[in-house]
């Protein structure tokens, strides 16, 4: 059975339902661990005891003596359910005749991660059940209202879900009886500041995923990603040329080399043209008596992606490399 970790009354459920036919409980996957552990000292759950065994001793047990609660439900590429239908778990395996039920409809957005895990199961030969078997796990209007007659609350600060379900939220705490005035509609970042007689928004930080590329946390934006992600479409296209200090004399050059877009020994009559572009671009510059390397630089990338656009509708990175030289 998966389902979400905090869904503990679904465990509770489950838990009930295994102790009826005699049938031992594992629960697995880190959060689930974590919750049913605080649930129970808490009281929130109750497991008779000798119920709940652990998962090291599955093993000791016939496969319709047991069940097995698990996290994973959304198709989480680490999550234990996950790792047991890719063969990735080191403790449970998937049999033919294992039953998986799949305890919550996607989430917008996860159907493909979910579709993945269910048919790497139906592929291990097991059952799964996944259609007619989720209740939503948010509370409905009733019982938002019923929340909001016993807390009283002075501010109403709707949270989770779309901005389409935060408004919804917010019209049902004004019918409570909550001024507008005392409702705050927040976005991803907005920093609230609350005091006994208002409640604001007074400051908006940076939110959002953070990327962790090697050893750097956050310190790859979205310049740097617009380049990798041209890179990795597009290729890349060198131009080395040497040019004389002071006289800005040609002493070598300039020279192609290409990664990523066109395979060369394939494409010489291309990379002939290409050149050849690349050289009228340069004399042009030469004969103009242009210095500034910057606009050298320009005039060969236009000229040269103009021609690659024309002849193959392809945009690759250029990149003008110019050496110095002295005399």
């Amino acid at each position: 059975m998966a389902t979400f970790a905090s869904n503990v009354d679904r465990v509770q459920q489950v838990v009930n339902s295994a102790y009826k036919y005699g049938r031992k409980v594992v629960v697995e996957g880190r959060s689930m661990v974590n919750v049913i552990g605080i649930a129970s000292e808490l009281g929130y759950i109750k497991i008779p005891e000798g119920t709940l065994i652990d998962i090291d001793q599955l093993k000791n047990y016939r496969d319709e003596d047991t069940v097995l609660i698990t996290t994973g439900s959304q198709g989480e590429s680490m999550a234990a359910l996950s790792r047991m239908a890719s063969s990735m778990h080191r403790k449970v395996s998937i049999k033919p005749s294992d039953v998986i039920v799949m305890s919550s409809s996607p989430i917008p957005g996860n159907e493909k991660s979910v579709a993945r895990v269910i048919n790497e199961l139906s592929q291990k030969g097991a059952e799964v059940i996944f259609e007619d078997t989720h209740v939503s796990g948010h509370a409905c209007q009733e019982e938002i209202k019923l929340i909001y007659s016993l807390v009283h609350p002075k501010f109403a600060l709707p949270v989770h879900g779309e901005y389409r379900h935060l408004t919804a939220q917010a019209g049902l705490a004004e019918k409570m009886g909550i001024p507008k005035e005392n409702i705050v509609i927040m976005s991803s970042g907005d920093v609230v500041e609350i005091g006994e007689n208002s409640c604001q928004i007074v400051d908006h930080v940076q939110n959002g995923g953070i990327l962790v590329d090697g050893l750097g946390v956050g310190d790859v934006g979205n310049i740097v990603l617009r380049d990798r992600q041209n890179l990795a479409q597009n290729g890349i296209i060198i131009v080395v040329l040497s040019l004389e200090k002071y006289t800005n004399q040609l002493l070598a050059g300039p020279d192609i080399v290409s990664r990523g877009f066109v395979y060369v020994r394939e494409s010489e009559d291309l990379m002939d043209e290409a050149q050849v572009v690349v050289d009228a671009a340069v004399q042009d510059c030469l004969r103009r008596h242009v210095s500034d390397w910057g606009k050298i630089k320009t005039i060969i990338k236009d000229s040269l992606s103009d021609f690659l656009w024309k002849k193959m509708k392809r945009s690759p990175m250029i990149l003008p490399i110019i050496m110095e030289v002295e005399p």
